[in-house]
């Protein structure tokens, strides 16, 4: 349970095609991400497979049916939103239990499941709250619980940590993917943030205007970009794209070299005046000034000291660079 087929799915709004046309498969037990900036239509995709938008053409297949034209009650479908959508006067109990209430199951049933997705969530203590005792990252549990307990097909997630802030984003991405773990269910993210769609993702979907710019594992996509878009998108900081002469010796139109894959090196072949400085710990990320170049960053150790307007070598890792041609694709 839980396959997921696009064949040529299309969206227009008037005469405006925001989903051209896409063919994608998620397999069975996938936890797949559909990422990209924003207005680049991955959270209109996931509403065409939820069924809250119609497709304009195209087919949506769910386990081997066809499902183009059924209403989202009955594609066997959950879907987690950005906003939490809490009842406020509800406990988390009837919170949870509201979808299988709707759907008239026995209340020994409804208790069985409820009881089930609290002990997966860590909600148990809190089942007799109301939402507003809870903290963000507790409601949007009870917001993934409501989904848990409806036993879908597949999970749909729209955004749903973007309310958090940074701290919690981490810890929520942590027990999601754990989630997917023990549920083994079928699951789509939409997300803009890339950091989000590597640490999570089986399977990435990368998109711009529309269309499926690359699909493959978080590290085909970062050490294999098929293009000039996903090289500048996925990974953080993101690819140096270097053009003209230097590009040129390469036999490319473009090469891109990552941060983490320039190295501070006495005789190295660029030479460069630091910009800016920014000591994490961990890491230290430059912005260097290079003749003939231009503006790059470069990830290094934490333990380095230079600052604004010292002067520095770089040498790349030649092994690690990327060429593209004049279409913007990836050159062999």
């Amino acid at each position: 349970m839980g396959k997921i087929t696009l064949k040529q799915v299309r969206k227009s709004f008037g005469d405006v095609a925001v989903i051209p046309g896409i063919d994608l498969d998620i397999d069975e037990g996938e936890f797949v991400v559909f990422v990209g900036p924003s207005g680049c239509g991955k959270s209109t995709l996931l509403r065409l497979i939820a069924g809250l938008e119609d497709t304009t053409g195209g087919v949506i297949e769910i386990d081997g049916k066809d499902a183009t034209q059924l209403p989202p009650a009955k594609r066997g479908l959950a879907m987690v939103f950005q906003s939490y959508a809490l009842y406020p006067h509800m406990s988390v109990r009837k919170n949870i239990a509201f979808p299988l209430k709707m759907a008239g199951l026995p209340v020994a049933e409804q208790e069985k499941r409820v009881a089930n997705a609290a002990r997966i969530l860590n909600l148990t203590s809190y089942l007799d709250r109301r939402p507003g005792q809870l903290s963000g990252g507790q409601r949007q549990r009870v917001a993934i619980g409501r989904a848990i307990v409806r036993e879908p097909a597949a999970f749909l997630f729209d955004e749903p940590l973007s309310n958090l802030d940074a701290a919690l984003r981490v810890s929520m991405r942590q027990e999601i993917t754990e989630l997917h773990q023990t549920l083994k269910t079928t699951m789509i993210y939409v997300t803009h943030d890339q950091v989000e769609a590597m640490t999570m993702a089986d399977k990435i979907v990368v998109l711009n205007a529309g269309r499926i710019e690359q699909v493959g594992s978080p590290l085909e996509l970062y050490h294999h970009p098929a293009n000039l878009f996903v090289a500048g998108f996925i990974g953080s900081p993101k690819m140096n794209l270097i053009d003209g002469a230097e590009a040129a010796k390469h036999g490319a139109v473009t090469i891109g070299i990552r941060p983490e894959h320039i190295t501070v090196q006495d005789g190295g072949p660029w030479q460069g005046v630091v910009g800016l400085s920014e000591h994490l710990g961990s890491d230290t990320f430059l912005r260097v000034q290079v003749d003939g170049v231009g503006m790059l960053t470069v990830r290094a150790g934490g333990e380095i000291t230079l600052r604004h307007g010292d002067a520095v070598a770089l040498a790349p890792q030649l092994d690690k660079l990327h060429r593209f041609g004049t279409d913007g694709k990836a050159l062999a």
